[in-house]
């Protein structure tokens, strides 16, 4: 099945981003997108995810174009369909990184995964306030926390840019391993080829247009 479709997406700032960008992506696929900083990555990111409006073009997720869509039903589709992480964290810093958990468990009604927290290697710590972790911890909470959505689409911005290669590497095999079991995709930006290139397939950003490179 189709999961993400975007057709001749063009988007401008001071000056012009991207142009005639199209990309897909299907069940159990795994997309990683690199380029130089600057060259408008997160921008797509954002545009793919419904964070942003395009200038030019359009985006169609689960087969049916996001501007027909009614703000109840995108909204509803953010909640359960997508998951977004960041390099940033966005947890609650007053709540326990537990308390953050639940609250992904209570919009989503999925349970918290115990087998989860021990893959991320956070359950010793999941009790904590979210201040008194980590960088790293903190990260692993937030993918924690997205992938407890159960979402059919994960949208990473530099995911494990906060993680040492290692933890990156077992991160990086629990999404593969999500998008296998759960028919999911994943659309991942990153500035390591390394990590780009396990995915099944890898674009370049540069000189304004998305090429294939694997």
């Amino acid at each position: 099945m189709n999961l993400l479709s975007a057709n001749n997406l063009s988007h401008t700032f001071e000056y012009k981003l991207f142009s005639d960008v199209n990309l897909e992506l299907n069940t159990g696929e795994t997309i990683a997108i690199i380029g130089m900083s600057g060259s408008g990555k997160s921008t797509l990111l954002h545009i793919l995810s419904t964070l942003l409006i395009q200038d030019e073009g359009s985006v169609s997720l689960f087969e049916e174009d996001i501007s027909s869509m009614s703000k109840k039903k995108l909204s509803e589709m953010k909640r359960h369909d997508l998951g977004l992480i960041f390099q940033s964290h966005y947890l609650f810093n007053g709540f326990s990184a537990y308390e953050n958990l639940e609250v992904a468990e209570i919009l989503s009604q999925n349970e918290i995964d115990e087998i989860l927290l021990d893959r991320l290697n956070i359950k010793e710590v999941i009790k904590n306030k979210v201040t008194k972790l980590s960088g790293g911890q903190q990260q692993r909470v937030s993918i924690a926390r997205v992938l407890t959505k159960q979402p059919r689409i994960i949208f990473a911005d530099e995911p494990t840019g906060n993680l040492d290669t290692t933890t990156a590497g077992e991160v990086m095999e629990l999404f593969f391993e999500y998008c296998r079991d759960k028919n999911a995709g994943m659309i991942l930006v990153t500035h390591d080829e390394n990590l780009a290139h396990r995915c099944q397939k890898v674009y370049k950003l540069e000189d304004r247009k998305l090429q294939q490179v694997k």
